[in-house]
């Protein structure tokens, strides 16, 4: 059952809750079919003053900036950070989460995952790409730029490392999905987001990412649109334990870390799963990369979007 609420219509409150002023950037939804035919779904972002291309080459429209999100979340995730970034820009919806199809192996794992994210940017932008990625979607990021060098000029992975202690955080994030698969409406969802301390902080903020993360099935209820909470409760249902969000944090990332040619930025939140040591570690291992500390907890862009934006940009090159 297809929702009545256009999914950019929350754009404008997003703008003046960041205090982000100007024109809004046009966002319009893409779909690739993949070639065992399931599809990949992203979110492309124009700048309202993006030059009509004409015959310029490459588009100066075309995304400039790829961003993949972290288990259990969407495309929407970076709406803020892609008003704060004023750039063109791709955000994807990984495999099993927002609008594309979720997998039958059940196999989210950044080194399965890469192939589809590396298709999608392929098909949608027209030059190597500073890719973000937050959590899974990090570990993904640095999957796709050691496979896939050409599409990739810069990798930001955004507050997680392969080694990361999977009880700093993702262990909430397991009990918050392991409940209930389908609800009887969203303010039930909002409420138990807010009970479990997520959703942005505010009740509003709580019910758009609500909103992005659910759909209304054909019977009434609504359901989480991600795998995740669906694996989570069966885990739980079998008495076993639900291991889809740490069973990514492997030691394949390091590899792929350390085999790819792209400058690579850490950005951690100060509150988030990365600790000190982590980072200790991260450094230890990719001596090249820099790191930065922002103040925020793991979704620094949900906490600091304008702090995450304005970095970007001037790693893109536009500051």
């Amino acid at each position: 059952m297809s929702d009545p609420i256009d999914e950019f219509s929350f754009l404008a409150d997003q703008a003046a809750d960041a205090g982000i002023d100007g024109p809004l950037p046009r966002g319009e939804r893409l779909t690739l079919t993949l070639p065992d035919g399931r599809t990949l779904s992203a979110l492309r972002w124009t700048p309202a003053d993006a030059t009509d291309p004409g015959a310029a080459d490459p588009d100066p429209s075309s995304p400039v900036v790829t961003f993949l999100h972290g288990a259990g979340l969407n495309a929407h995730t970076w709406d803020t950070t892609v008003l704060a970034l004023g750039l063109p820009a791709l955000a994807i919806d990984l495999p099993g989460h927002g609008d594309s199809s979720w997998r039958d192996d059940a196999a989210y794992i950044a080194r399965v995952l890469a192939p589809d994210v590396a298709a999608g940017i392929a098909a949608w932008t027209d030059r190597p790409q500073v890719l973000v990625g937050q959590s899974l979607g990090g570990l993904t990021a640095a999957a796709v730029a050691a496979s896939r060098p050409d599409l990739v000029r810069e990798l930001v992975v955004v507050d997680i490392t392969p080694g990361v202690d999977p009880s700093a955080g993702p262990t909430q994030i397991r009990r918050f999905f392991a409940g209930p698969t389908d609800w009887a409406s969203r303010d039930e969802l909002v409420d138990r987001a807010l009970a479990f301390g997520l959703g942005g902080g505010t009740r509003a903020k709580a019910e758009r990412g609500v909103f992005f993360n659910s759909r209304v099935r054909p019977d009434g209820r609504v359901e989480w649109k991600h795998h995740f909470a669906h694996l989570a409760a069966a885990a739980v249902a079998a008495d076993a334990t639900p291991d889809a969000v740490s069973a990514v944090l492997d030691e394949s990332g390091w590899d792929d870390l350390t085999g790819t040619d792209a400058a690579i930025t850490l950005i951690r939140g100060s509150r988030g799963y990365v600790t000190p040591d982590d980072a200790t570690e991260f450094a230890r291992r990719v001596p090249a990369a820099s790191v930065v500390v922002i103040e925020a907890g793991h979704n620094i862009q949900e906490d600091a979007p304008q702090e995450l934006g304005a970095g970007l940009r001037g790693l893109a090159g536009n500051d």
